[in-house]
């Protein structure tokens, strides 16, 4: 697989949350701060949808770094 950093990730310290490989019909995710653990896969367009709501804003600010998981 062909990991990226997500562009949703950030931080310019080495702490970027988030890398995803894109599959043929599904998108991989993994923490890259622990690459070597698990791996979750998501059919393509719902990977988009996903995408496509956190550009709207709602919970974007909860990503990384927080403890409590992002509801909605």
């Amino acid at each position: 697989m062909n990991w990226r950093k997500s562009t949703y990730s950030s931080g310019g310290e080495g702490d970027t949350c988030v890398e995803i490989a894109e599959l043929p019909t599904r998108t991989a995710v993994r923490d890259s701060k622990s690459p070597t653990r698990a791996t979750l896969s998501f059919p393509t367009p719902a990977f988009t949808a996903l995408v496509e709501h956190i550009k709207g804003g709602r919970n974007s600010d909860r990503f990384c770094g927080e403890s409590t998981p992002p509801v909605g």
